[in-house]
């Protein structure tokens, strides 16, 4: 249970912190330098608006091993991304996990963090049993 809240939490942080200035997290999404421009802001509404609904549905408990599954496909994405980033040597005074609100530059450990949420997500996924149907 501790990790569904940690996890559910985390998201619906996310998801408020980048609806609060939208506009503030295309300009975050441009630094990465990984997207056209016509595509910040459709990836900028996807994003958000699945962190909500990944909060909420986590939160809830509905079909935690699906939720989880998502949730764990997008974090060690945004995991990937960061790596890619440090790669190129980007240096990001934002990397715009909560938007702009709460600004944490990209740091060498950066990935490391969205790895802790991959490890707690595939730990809440094993952890359900999943439901059958007759």
């Amino acid at each position: 249970m501790g990790a569904r809240i940690v996890i559910g939490v985390v998201c619906l942080a996310s998801a408020l912190g980048k609806s609060l200035d939208l506009r503030g997290f295309v300009e975050v999404l441009a630094t990465y330098q990984l997207f056209p421009d016509h595509m910040l802001w459709p990836i900028a509404f996807g994003l958000t608006g699945l962190e909500w609904v990944l909060g909420v549905w986590i939160l809830a408990g509905w079909w935690i091993q699906a939720g989880a599954s998502l949730a764990l496909i997008l974090y060690g994405l945004y995991a990937a991304g960061l790596v890619v980033t440090l790669f190129r040597g980007i240096d990001l005074p934002n990397c715009g996990c909560y938007g702009v609100f709460f600004p944490q530059p990209l740091r060498w450990y950066s990935p490391l963090e969205d790895m802790v949420l991959v490890g707690m997500c595939y730990a809440l996924w094993r952890s359900e049993k999943p439901t059958r149907t007759s």
